[in-house]
């Protein structure tokens, strides 16, 4: 009986743990979004240059204002929670202004962009990216490299082939990339197809609402600074505009280094940590007169640009 109830507080405990970080997540948003409201109406005639600068400061200090805040509460965000109240956020911002301006056809366009980018995250949250589990035969082979010693399971066996450790999650990942915060999830071997789809999805999502954006703008004379000054609703306009733009820059540059650890068939972890995996280590001979070797990057798994591609198109979890 005791071992259930402490079960049922424990259930408890991390539901409302959960819902509190979800609250703080959309007080959050809420705050950093409409803070980015106050650059469009105090210069509106700035250059764009100018407004998403002052944009980058303004989300810098209230996400810094932000932390400082929870460390002394005590109760943290959610990142995947993050993610899906801005899209929340800029879907309403869109449905109950942007709207009006827009075709009918686009308009529909936007709505199923956004269905699809909602149901992309819910399904990467939950997604096995390739774990090994406990019991399973890739584990009992991980267990008796480790007891004997050996670093062979990098390279040697194809089915502990590029298996990582991620330390967010405690737990072996096959074909292990990175941990990614603002999905709540490891980015591995059986996930990263669909994940490379969701940075698709999130780069078309923002671009469109960004060209929707801006030609409600336009319609309502907004970026003139006609009635901006006292209109809440143009100010939402372009600071979501501004704040879709920030995240396509850095997404832009996410992506363009993804598709390159695609064509040379390398992962970020790989790259960043090559020197703690044996088989991505080429040790060169000190020459006669030289007391050292030098230890250089080489990539084993580089098959050439076809065939990296086909490799990733073809992985299966």
């Amino acid at each position: 009986m005791h071992q259930i109830q402490d079960q049922r507080k424990k259930v408890l405990a991390s539901c409302f743990k959960r819902i509190g970080r979800c609250t703080v997540s959309c007080i959050l948003v809420l705050l950093t979004q409409f803070s980015l409201t106050l650059v469009p109406h105090f210069f509106p005639a700035s250059s764009l240059l100018i407004q998403l600068t002052l944009s980058v400061v303004v989300l810098v200090f209230v996400l810094g204002l932000g932390r400082w805040c929870r460390r002394i509460v005590g109760v943290y965000t959610s990142a995947p929670a993050l993610v899906l109240f801005n899209l929340i956020f800029i879907w309403a911002v869109y449905i109950f202004i942007v709207r009006q301006a827009i075709p009918y056809f686009i308009n529909i366009v936007f709505n199923i962009e956004v269905t699809l980018l909602f149901l992309g995250v819910c399904s990467i949250l939950s997604s096995d990216p390739g774990l090994v589990t406990h019991g399973s035969s890739d584990a009992n082979k991980l267990i008796e490299t480790e007891v004997f010693g050996v670093e062979a399971h990098y390279e040697s066996s194809a089915l502990l082939k590029r298996v990582r450790y991620c330390k967010s999650c405690k737990a072996y990942i096959k074909g292990f990339d990175h941990h990614c915060p603002a999905f709540g999830n490891c980015i591995g071997q059986n996930n990263y197809v669909l994940f490379m789809i969701l940075l698709v999805g999130f780069l078309t999502t923002e671009a469109s609402y960004i060209v929707c954006s801006s030609q409600f703008s336009r319609g309502s004379q907004i970026l003139d600074g006609t009635w901006f000054e006292t209109d809440l609703a143009g100010s939402l306009v372009v600071s979501t505009m501004l704040f879709s733009l920030l995240q396509v820059i850095w997404q832009v540059v996410f992506f363009t280094w993804h598709l390159y650890c695609i064509c040379f068939n390398i992962r970020t972890d790989e790259w960043i940590n090559w020197k703690k995996y044996p088989e991505f280590q080429l040790v060169i001979q000190s020459q006669p007169g030289e007391s050292f070797t030098r230890v250089m990057f080489k990539n084993p798994y580089d098959n050439g640009y076809l065939q990296n591609v086909k490799e990733f198109l073809s992985v299966k979890g």
